[in-house]
Formats: C-alpha cells, structure tokens, sequence
C-alpha cells in the first residue's frame, strides 16, 4: 500500500514534505482544507505512502454489508450521529480503549463553506489528554504535510487562533469554499458586534 500511495500522488503532481513522523503513541490529527471529495482519497494515499495507521470516523451506516468491510480495512471507526447521541462521547470511549491510535477527524465537517469550525475536535483532545497534529494539503503548492505536535491549553480561542495561523496559506480544491478557522463563539460575537 506505500508504494500505492507513493505512485498515485507522483502520478496526481503531490509531494509529500519528508517529515519524520513524530513518535508518539496517541495524538488527535486535523487535516485541512477540506473542501472537496478529492480531499479523502489525496490524504489517505498520503497515510498509506507515509505508512502512517490512522483512524478516522464515519457513520455507522457505511460499515454495514456489502461495504463496511471496506472502510475498516481503510482505519475506519463507525459513530452514530443522530442529534440525540453524543459523538464526542462515543469517541472518547473509543480512544480510551485503544492503546495506539492517530484518530484524523476533519473539524470542517462538510466540504462547502461554514464560518466556523466544529470543535468537536478539541473536545475530543482535551478528554482524553491526546494533543492535536495539524496535515494539511495545499493545493497552491500540490504538497502534503504536518505542523507541529501540540497539547490543548484549555484555552479554545487561543488554541484556534494557533491553528488559524498555521493553516492561513493552505489552498484547498476549492478555494471559494474554504470555511474560516474560529469557534462559533467568536463567529456568533463578531456577528453582534457588526449588529450594534
């Protein structure tokens, strides 16, 4: 599967950035823009060229018969996500089971333009004491590649404006649907103060 994932990115134009990846155990990885389909199928060649075993979620309808084989195989971890069950809590559970995990989640979470991000993410990081790996794939330059390993402060404003800043010159598939990197707090305020 490495070398798979190594010719379809040659064959597509990417590069991997040759970054060692870090040694550790557990970590919640985020990976953006996610702003097409393409996004997927781009990042898992680059698990499989790094021949990096990462998790990541899906609804637990994709993991039924004939297909759910499928997405397993691929690191998938089924959740529910009907309004009434908590996810974050599912996937706390999850990780606290699993000794090694890289669980890749996509705080995004659709791939048209939203004027926040979900923080689902970091709910699920500050539970479980996992720090955060910022992937990310740019579409300006075709390269893939990670920011640093880094603990949550508590402080999820300040934590956001960190990764902000980290993916502020990364180009998605498209652009135009890039969604912006705050909380829905912080959007719900500026929101207010553009009212009054």
């Amino acid at each position: 599967m490495k070398i798979i994932g190594r010719l379809y990115l040659a064959l597509t134009g990417w590069t991997i950035i040759d970054k060692e990846i870090p040694k550790i155990d557990r970590a919640i990885l985020i990976f953006a823009p996610h702003t097409s389909n393409w996004d997927f199928m781009t990042m898992i060649m680059a698990k499989f060229a790094w021949g990096f075993k990462v998790r990541f979620l899906g609804k637990h309808s994709l993991f039924k018969w004939p297909f759910g084989w499928f997405f397993k195989a691929l690191g998938g971890m089924p959740v529910v996500r009907h309004e009434n069950h908590n996810v974050v809590g599912q996937v706390v559970e999850l990780i606290d089971a699993t000794e090694h995990i890289y669980l890749a989640l996509a705080p995004e979470g659709t791939r048209s333009y939203t004027p926040f991000w979900k923080t689902g993410f970091y709910h699920i990081a500050e539970r479980t004491n996992l720090p955060i790996l910022m992937f990310y794939l740019d579409c300006k330059t075709r390269t893939i590649g990670f920011g640093e390993v880094f603990d949550v402060t508590g402080d999820v404003e300040v934590d956001m404006k960190k990764i902000a800043d980290f993916y502020a010159d990364k180009v998605g598939y498209n652009p135009e649907q890039t969604s912006i990197i705050q909380t829905k707090d912080n959007y719900k305020r500026s929101k207010n103060d553009q009212t009054n």
